[in-house]
């Protein structure tokens, strides 16, 4: 009989994880902050939860997919946290992206009670998610990530045993510094594009199956081109990363020149309102600069 897995946290990811270790045959428990976003995934099988001591009374395996660390610890450390329902021998998985300093703080708390943890954040947005095709990156003790794998493959496509505690939120960090300067040479190559008048559909599908080619340009650059900022990730979340690429290269002594770039550009969208909508929504940024909206017809045409 396979083991019982609890869930928390039900937002753009944790939704589309939970269906597919439904699909897969697991028994979940789910818990939520806000408690109607369970009702859909128990009309689908899952059990819904009344607290996350509940859940880990309940479940040998415990996820969490929040927001950032004090999210974490709420859920894990407060009142009715997993802690207080959860037995030696439990194996928690915390799927947010927090700092791996406080991954590693949180896994000697743990371990005082004989509960094991894994770090394994995740990348491919809420596309990967739904479809199970995430990437999964793990830090933590060989022996429970073995353990965790079936769950991992229910949910993931690529999925990598990173190194120890903590490693899997550093690898996290260097998958967001890629992410995000990606699409700022994705904004930067439409908004060019743009002004040189060229049909942007036809732009994208010349230059994604070369070297050039990306999964946030053949993801996120039609989206730009259609002006659809429906998030896979919010600029907020991004952020929240960003921050903690910042905080972590400044310990390490690391010149982060692309990210610190981009944290600024996210900021002035914040300032006016936008951090809910996709990180894709970057172009806006240089589109405030250059006058100009990518899609539009203010500028030459002449190349169409």
């Amino acid at each position: 009989m396979s083991e019982t897995i609890g869930f928390i946290g039900l937002g753009i990811m944790g939704q589309g994880m939970v269906r597919n270790l439904l699909k897969a045959g697991f028994p979940v428990r789910v818990w939520n902050r806000t408690h109607s976003k369970t009702e859909k995934l128990v009309a689908e099988g899952a059990v819904a939860a009344t607290s996350p001591a509940d859940v880990a009374a309940h479940s040998e395996v415990i996820i969490t997919c929040v927001s950032d660390t004090p999210d974490v610890e709420a859920v894990l450390f407060h009142e009715n946290g997993v802690i207080f329902g959860a037995a030696a021998g439990n194996l928690v998985i915390d799927c947010s992206t927090i700092s791996p300093q406080a991954t590693q703080r949180i896994a000697g708390i743990l371990a005082q009670k004989g509960v094991h943890m894994l770090d394994a954040p995740l990348s491919g947005g809420s596309e990967g998610a739904a479809k199970g095709t995430l990437s999964i990156m793990v830090g933590g003790d060989e022996t429970h990530f073995n353990r965790a794998l079936p769950f991992f493959q229910a949910m993931g496509k690529t999925i990598t045993h990173v190194g120890s505690t903590g490693a899997g939120q550093t690898v996290k960090l260097v998958n967001q510094i890629l992410v995000v300067v990606t699409m700022l040479g994705v904004s930067e190559a439409l908004m060019f594009a743009q002004a040189g008048g060229l049909d942007l559909q036809k732009t994208l599908t010349a230059v994604s199956g070369g070297a050039a080619g990306s999964w946030m340009l053949s993801n996120r650059g039609p989206q730009v081109v259609q002006r659809d900022w429906q998030p896979g990730f919010t600029i907020d979340l991004q952020q929240k990363d960003l921050r903690l690429v910042l905080e972590t290269a400044d310990t390490l002594g690391v010149p982060m020149l692309g990210t610190s770039t981009v944290f600024n550009l996210y900021r002035t969208l914040q300032q006016q309102g936008l951090g809910a909508e996709g990180n894709h929504a970057l172009v806006k940024a240089l589109e405030n600069l250059a006058g100009f909206e990518v899609g539009s017809d203010e500028v030459s045409t002449s190349f169409q």
